[in-house]
C-alpha cells in the first residue's frame, strides 16, 4: 500500500492531513451507548495509533497495523502505545478483547470475499463474550466522477491536492486517484483501491461468525446517506 498512497510513505504527513478525524470520538460514543462497561480494546488497522492513542485514555489498547513503517512512526510518536504490527487476516493475539475496531478504510483494502472472511473470522477470535465491534468502512461507492482540488497544509507549507474517483460495479471497487503538488514542487500520484461493502453485505460477513448488527451509522439524523457508516455489532457467543 505504501507504493500507491503518499500518506502510509510519509507517516508524519499521515497525522497532519488526520488531524481534523473525529474517527476516535464517534467510536467512544458508540460503545458508550451499546458497552459502557467496556474495558479493554483491540483496533485492527490502527496505522499511526492517532485514534488509538484518544481511546486509550478510556480503555486499555492494543493497536495492529499491517505496515511496518506506519508502526514504527507509531513506536516513535505515541511510545507509551501498545501497536504491533500483523495482517488482521491471520493474526491471533491470544486474548479476547471488550470491544473490536476496525476503522480509517482498513477493511476496504481487503477485496477479496474468502479474505474478508478471513478478516472477520479474526474479528470473532479476538472477542468476549457480549463484546462490540465498531467498523468505519464505506458503504456505497463516491457517486461524483469529476476531479475536484483542494490546498492541504502540511508541516512544510500548503500542498494542492486534486482528486477523482472510479467505480467498478462488477468488483465493487472505488478507485481513489491523487494528484499531489507538494510545497517543495515535487509532485506524487496515488492510486487507491477500496472494497465498498454494502450494508447487507457487511451483515452477511458480522452475522457468519457470530456478530448482531446493532447499528449502521453515517453520524447524521437521516439515517445512512454518506458513502461511509459504522457498524456496531454484538459478538453472541461464548
Amino acid at each position: 500500500m505504501e507504493a500507491t498512497n503518499l500518506l502510509y510513505r510519509d507517516p508524519a504527513l499521515y497525522d497532519v492531513v488526520q488531524a481534523d478525524s473525529t474517527s476516535a470520538e464517534m467510536c467512544q460514543d458508540l460503545i458508550e451507548r451499546h458497552r459502557p462497561n467496556a474495558q479493554t480494546l483491540v483496533d485492527f488497522g490502527c496505522g499511526t495509533g492517532r485514534d488509538l492513542e484518544i481511546l486509550s485514555k478510556r480503555f486499555a489498547c492494543i493497536g495492529l497495523d499491517l505496515q511496518p513503517s506506519m508502526v514504527g512512526y507509531a513506536h516513535q510518536a505515541r511510545p507509551l502505545l501498545d501497536i504491533r504490527t500483523g495482517d488482521m487476516r491471520t493474526v491471533r493475539l491470544g486474548t479476547r478483547m471488550d470491544v473490536v475496531t476496525c476503522m480509517g478504510n482498513s477493511l476496504a483494502y481487503v477485496h477479496d470475499n474468502k479474505e474478508i472472511s478471513r478478516v472477520f473470522a479474526t474479528f470473532a477470535a479476538h472477542a468476549g463474550p457480549g463484546a462490540l465491534l465498531v467498523l468505519c468502512s464505506p458503504v456505497a461507492p463516491i457517486s461524483r466522477t469529476g476531479p475536484t482540488t483542494a490546498t492541504v497544509d502540511t508541516l512544510r507549507g500548503l500542498a494542492k491536492v486534486t482528486v477523482r474517483h472510479e467505480w467498478d460495479l462488477r468488483k465493487q471497487i472505488n478507485t481513489m486517484y491523487r494528484h499531489w503538488v507538494l510545497p517543495s514542487g515535487d509532485e506524487a500520484q496515488d492510486e487507491i483501491h477500496r472494497r465498498v461493502l454494502f450494508p447487507r453485505e457487511l451483515e452477511r460477513y458480522a452475522e457468519g461468525v457470530g456478530f448482531e448488527v446493532l447499528d449502521m451509522t453515517d453520524g447524521t439524523e437521516g439515517g445512512l446517506t454518506g458513502p461511509t457508516a459504522y457498524t456496531v455489532a454484538r459478538y453472541t457467543r461464548d
